[in-house]
């Protein structure tokens, strides 16, 4: 990519900002050793904005993302602002993100590394190997459909109402986008919704069908309804390859695909735009944990999930695989090396901070870049 790649860091609330610290060390060493450079603005979100702003998400930051080649995002939240109102709570900033920069296809993988085997709470025989990659559909769906809302009935009883629904066109468009990674995979795709009890789910499994046969007929397609998949991810998890799923079903498999491999803090994500003529997406990075407002400013979070998240930028917004797999590897490494923080902690192994962690992560840097090629 000619210039430099303008990064957007959004830390936001609880552990987000000293997560974030670790990942802007690799930031410096990338720039140090590889030549890759970053041009850098920071920004307020979540409830970090609405102390200062009184929104969660200001007009001149959503501007910034806009611009931005990527968006490395925290986490946001906290007890502290439970009685925000809704409009304003700080998750509200992040989905305003995800709509308004159009990221409707989430990546969220699920791998395993092989010095964490013993931290799942499967058998090591069913997780061993674990790498799937589930899309997720992001800006459409339950969470977004109109109408919504909660009234009071004639006989003041309460109603709450959220509408499931989907066009051609937003089944289509995350679809793609799940056919062509697994084409750069092991060839596999299966589609998860309920198309037995839900009209949307009937066009989702047609629409998803119809792609397959005029567009990507060498990928293998299945269908599988989401509670069968949910049982199958606990059950075989390695049958999977990729799956694609709406934005309800995405939410909750991915989070149990996320326990397979023993701790959210260990895993990455991604939300990606539409590409444009020179083949740009927006797009935006975050670590799959919350905030954590229990363990915030003690040092003690795990940063490897927003290392990781990193990772996935230069992969899919620069195309740096080179620099990314470095970086994976570096995670690895330090983990080979009983490298532990609190979350992944396992007898025998070494207890570290956040920054410790930090510290692990580029002494691998700096030895894997120095073995011969």
């Amino acid at each position: 990519m000619p210039g430099k790649r303008r990064l957007l860091i959004l830390a936001g609330d609880g552990i987000g900002p000293e997560s974030m610290r670790q990942v802007r060390r690799v930031i410096d060493w990338l720039s140090r050793n590889r030549a890759v450079d970053f041009d850098i603005e920071e920004g307020l979100v979540g409830g970090a904005a609405y102390d200062v702003h009184g929104t969660p998400l200001t007009d001149a930051t959503l501007d910034r993302a806009m611009r931005a080649d990527a968006v490395l995002f925290g986490a946001v939240g906290g007890p502290k602002w439970d009685s925000v109102p809704f409009a304003k709570k700080p998750e509200r900033g992040l989905l305003r993100l995800r709509k308004d920069l159009d990221l409707f296809a989430n990546l969220r993988p699920a791998f395993l590394f092989d010095a964490l085997l013993d931290a799942s709470t499967l058998k090591p025989e069913i997780v061993r190997g674990l790498d799937l990659l589930i899309v997720r559909e992001l800006t459409g769906g339950v969470y977004f459909g109109l109408p919504r809302g909660i009234e009071t009935l004639p006989d003041g009883s309460r109603r709450g109402v959220n509408t499931q629904v989907y066009t051609t066109a937003e089944i289509d468009r995350v679809a793609r986008v799940a056919f062509e990674l697994a084409g750069k995979r092991r060839g596999k795709l299966c589609s998860v919704e309920k198309a037995n009890v839900m009209e949307s789910g009937q066009l989702w499994r047609e629409e998803v069908q119809k792609l397959h046969d005029s567009s990507y007929p060498r990928i293998e397609l299945s269908h599988m309804y989401a509670d069968n998949c949910a049982m199958q991810l606990v059950r075989a998890p390695k049958q999977f390859d990729v799956i694609l799923t709406d934005n309800l079903f995405g939410d909750l498999l991915s989070d149990c695909a996320a326990m397979l491999t023993g701790s959210l803090g260990m895993l990455p994500s991604a939300s990606l735009g539409q590409a444009d003529g020179s083949g740009r997406r927006r797009a935006l990075y975050e670590p799959v944990h919350g905030s954590a407002p229990d363990i915030a400013g003690k040092d003690i979070a795990n940063p490897l999930a927003t290392v990781l998240s990193f990772a996935m930028m230069l992969r899919y917004s620069f195309d740096l695989e080179e620099d990314a797999r470095l970086v994976e590897r570096a995670v690895e490494a330090a983990l080979n090396a009983g490298i532990r923080t609190a979350d992944i902690m396992q007898p025998g192994k070494t207890p570290v901070s956040t920054t410790g962690m930090g510290d692990a992560v580029l002494r691998e840097l700096d030895r894997l870049s120095a073995e011969p090629t």
